[in-house]
């Protein structure tokens, strides 16, 4: 069965990841997470709005000295891995079949990450550096050297992960492409086209994608794209509804293009094409 013929799920869940044992979702090839950075009243410290209109001519704005989320301080490391190392599959007997999970994470973050998996048997990990060509560090602004990175982890047991390299190296410093498409549904949202990249090389076709800090469901819509299997759980309302509506709509458009070659939906919307917007990677 190739992917135009595949019938792709995905479920956006209204619920915090530890309640997940009721939802009776598949487990995972994938397990994508961008975790709370905790870095508190700063944390548009490395976004424009800290200024009005992005300016800092203007002055602050109301989110300055703000927090993202007030949740992120209460946010638990070792309950978020217990679900991570649960919810992947079992490391299967055959080579490069094994499951992983990446982690977005503060540069700080990665060392404390790096030695609490271990405790749930995530024993090696590969460092990431997501590259931008843009810094959004305002605060930062008079210094002659500013953040252009964001780090991250990829987490296995034992056995090298799935990984689909098609022959060719793949450096551990991956280039940030913006995402003019996606609408921006959260502060932290990660772009599409990033998603896709690491999605494509971890699993395959009709492989099961988790997130269990959904967001902006971006990580669900880029595994739709690739034709995976994605569930998420998103604790927020604020965030949950329109990437819920996100999601389904997506949905359709793929349902429409599995069945008809062609998604009815998207005509008159604002894309290059419809058939290259609509196309299954």
């Amino acid at each position: 069965m190739n992917e135009r013929q595949r019938k792709i799920k995905c479920e956006l869940i209204n619920d915090h990841f530890q309640n997940y044992k009721p939802y009776a979702i598949p487990k995972a090839q994938l397990v994508i997470a961008d975790i709370p950075y905790n870095i508190g009243k700063n944390a548009y410290g490395s976004n424009p709005s800290w200024y009005v209109g992005g300016d800092n001519k203007n002055g602050e704005s109301e989110l300055a000295g703000k927090e993202f989320f007030d949740t992120d301080k209460d946010f638990r490391t070792t309950e978020f891995l217990h679900f991570c190392s649960t919810m992947m599959i079992k490391e299967p007997k055959e080579a490069g079949k094994s499951p992983a999970m990446v982690v977005f994470c503060a540069f700080e973050q990665q060392f404390y990450l790096i030695e609490k998996a271990k405790e749930y048997g995530l024993n090696k990990y590969i460092n990431l550096v997501f590259r931008k060509n843009f810094s959004a560090q305002v605060l930062k602004a008079n210094m002659r050297i500013v953040g252009n990175c964001e780090y991250g982890l990829v987490l296995y047991r034992d056995k090298l992960p799935k990984f689909n390299n098609d022959g060719k190296m793949i450096f551990n410093c991956l280039d940030w492409e913006k995402d003019n498409k996606t609408p921006k549904l959260h502060p932290t949202q990660k772009p599409v086209q990033l998603l896709e990249k690491i999605i494509k090389i971890f699993t395959d076709p009709g492989d099961v994608v988790i997130d269990p800090c959904a967001g902006s469901g971006s990580t669900l819509l880029a595994a739709m794209n690739c034709g995976r299997q994605a569930y998420g759980f998103e604790i927020k309302k604020d965030f949950f509804r329109p990437a819920s509506k996100m999601l389904n709509d997506r949905r359709i458009e793929l349902e429409e293009v599995r069945t008809l070659g062609f998604s009815p939906s998207r005509i008159g919307k604002d894309h290059p094409t419809l058939f290259e917007s609509m196309r299954l990677q």
